[in-house]
């Protein structure tokens, strides 16, 4: 992720000004310029963070502690009184599942923060490109640790959950093919047909209301990506069917190069994910992967399980507060600037994820 400064006059003039050798202009400069690159950074997090897709933001005053409603998730399945959720409570920790009563959940949250500094010269020569590059570091090192924290939750809901009620056994959300091959059709409609099963309704019926749209995003490995651009220049056969694709399908997704979108599921392609890549091993932590095996995850994001409560800052409103580091003697001729958030992530209801496992080669 990149970002630039405008080289306006007023920007460079305050960029000048922070590089004074004189505390009684490079300090208010300082502080200016904090109060400047604190909702940009937030706004950058909020576009560039892959979880951001898949969570619900639930704003809360900071200092406050945050809870949520359970019941509204599972108050009538007359199965069990308690559920599990997921929850991350301590930033680059592991996720911890707890047992609740269906009532109110305590969140628990934690804090992310990142700090740059860099030469007054630097400013002092208005060097937009220096200065944008320690505002690029501090975003990136709060996004490398807000996607970690939250796929985090997401995968190890999805190695443990238990099915429908929980009362199953782990795994009991995960779709595995030990055939090895391509990805295929019949894959896929197994695990849209995973997730019509774990939304049946109270009574294992057809709900009257849908609570759950189904799968709205397949998260997948650019390998599995690269098995569906093939099917837009290879002779495609669907072993479990025996059908072809269809020419006009192969031709808009030549044009498109590629699924977009199939089976109403949006399809994502995350390079974390893939055989030997980050977000496969951090499965396998609590799933159960061969070295050449590769999980899909399946995310309902109509539901709302996947909740992010955030602090929002008093005096700013802000959720991402940037201040000026006052760490700096003056010998030191340094300007610095640290900042951070208080978030939480939680997955309240596992029947919204599903996973595929399969090895492709």
């Amino acid at each position: 992720m990149k970002m630039k400064l405008k080289n306006t006059p007023e920007q460079v003039e305050l960029i000048k000004a922070m590089g004074s050798k004189s505390p009684e202009i490079s300090r208010p400069a300082t502080e200016a310029f904090a109060a400047f690159i604190g909702p940009v950074v937030r706004r950058v997090l909020d576009q560039a963070n892959t979880a951001a897709y898949v969570y619900t933001d639930v704003e809360y005053d900071e200092d406050d502690n945050p809870s949520y409603p359970l019941d509204l998730f599972y108050d009538q399945n007359g199965k069990d009184p308690y559920t599990t959720i997921w929850s991350q409570q301590m930033a680059g920790g592991l996720p911890s599942s707890q047992i609740s009563g269906n009532a109110e959940l305590k969140i628990a949250t934690y804090k992310l923060d990142s700090a740059v500094s860099f030469l007054k010269k630097y400013a002092r020569k208005s060097r937009l490109d220096v200065v944008s590059k320690g505002i690029e570091r501090m975003a990136n090192e709060i996004l490398v640790k807000q996607d970690r924290n939250a796929w985090a939750v997401i995968l190890k809901g999805l190695a443990e959950a238990k099915g429908k009620w929980g009362t199953g056994s782990a795994g009991d959300n995960i779709v595995t093919n030990a055939v090895t091959g391509a990805v295929s059709l019949a894959d896929l409609n197994s695990l849209l047909t995973k997730m019509k099963r774990l939304n049946a309704s109270y009574a294992n019926g057809t709900p009257v209301a849908a609570y759950s749209k189904g799968i709205t995003d397949l998260f997948v490995s650019p390998e599995v990506v690269a098995n569906f651009r093939a099917i837009s220049f290879t002779a495609y056969e669907d072993s479990a069917t025996a059908e072809q694709v269809g020419d006009g399908i192969k031709d808009e997704m030549w044009r498109a190069g590629g699924f977009g979108n199939i089976f109403g599921m949006n399809i994502v392609e995350m390079y974390e994910f893939g055989t030997g890549q980050k977000y496969n091993t951090l499965f396998d932590t609590w799933g159960t992967l061969s070295a050449t095996q590769e999980v899909m995850v399946g995310i309902d994001r109509s539901t709302d399980a996947f909740i992010r409560p955030v602090a929002r800052n008093a005096e700013t409103g802000s959720t991402f507060t940037a201040l000026p580091d006052d760490q700096y003697a003056q010998r030191q001729d340094k300007v610095g600037f640290y900042g951070g958030l208080e978030e939480g992530r939680v997955l309240l209801d596992a029947r919204a994820v599903v996973g595929l496992i399969k090895q492709l080669v």
